[in-house]
């Protein structure tokens, strides 16, 4: 049986809220034709809509190894949503882009947190809205970053 939401800790409701988000998210990208997406592309997605970028910037960036970005760059490349060419400024470098159906999926996904807003003004009003957007904000605190990092082991 679940417990009331008010017997719930806050940091489950706010875990509890994000996991469903995802799984709305992953159903919709589902629909669009995007069912091979992995659980890191959308911060890919968001870091190369600003504009190209290299497999080192964008680890620093996620906040992740190197190694670990060329993993996920590679995965993304393989499934047809990012590509890379040489660095017109330096030819050692190497720019990652998106390809056009890396721009369709950061589009479905756009579309898709938009449509997620309105029905919660819909359901809960623009003011609680506006209020929880505040409210995560806060909470966030100030940041750059593009994607949550895993808390350092205790």
């Amino acid at each position: 049986m679940t417990p009331p939401a008010q017997d719930r800790d806050l940091g489950i409701l706010i875990g509890l809220a994000y996991q469903q988000f995802v799984r709305e998210l992953n159903a919709w990208h589902h629909e669009q034709g995007f069912d091979d997406l992995g659980r890191s592309d959308g911060y890919v997605f968001r870091q190369l809509a600003e504009g190209p970028s290299t497999v080192s910037a964008l680890a620093t960036r996620l906040g992740i190894t190197k190694q670990g970005a060329g993993q996920i760059v590679d995965d993304m490349r393989r499934r047809g949503y990012v590509e890379q060419r040489p660095d017109p400024t330096d030819k050692r470098a190497r720019q990652l882009t998106l390809t056009e159906r890396g721009q369709a999926a950061l589009k479905a996904a756009r579309t898709f947190h938009r449509t997620f807003e309105r029905r919660l003004v819909r359901e809960h009003g623009k003011e609680s809205v506006q209020r929880l957007r505040e409210l995560l904000g806060a909470i966030a605190g100030h940041t750059e970053e593009v994607a949550p990092r895993p808390p350092a082991p205790l």
